[in-house]
């Protein structure tokens, strides 16, 4: 399954025009006929989100940062998320805990 055609792919148009001209020339008891075309289709959407999320996702170290001071200056802390869990002992104890049920599990996965 595929997104909507109608919307627009600017990457995508000529994989897009061939299917619709392939779909309206073939027979509909040839359902594997455009199979191909639709097989370059889904690969082209797929370069074209990575694409988009590569443009979106650019300057996300910054965007963290600026979420990270504000919410840091509206609750009053000076001190960030990431900073708090490291220096908190339940959750250090637990994430060990998490470590080695997962070291346990993994090491029965091989005998």
């Amino acid at each position: 399954m595929h997104p909507p055609l109608d919307r627009p792919h600017p990457m995508c148009q000529d994989e897009i025009e061939k299917l619709r001209t392939c779909h309206a020339t073939q027979s509909k008891l040839k359902f594997w006929a455009c199979n191909e075309l639709k097989f370059a289709l889904d690969k082209c959407f797929k370069m074209e989100k990575q694409e988009l999320l590569k443009q979106i996702n650019s300057d996300y170290d910054e965007k963290r940062k600026q979420e990270d001071e504000a919410l840091r200056d509206a609750i009053g802390h000076e001190q960030s998320f990431e900073d708090f869990l490291k220096n908190d002992k339940t959750y250090l104890k637990e994430m060990e805990a998490a470590k080695k049920s997962t070291r346990v599990y993994s090491d029965k996965a091989f005998s």
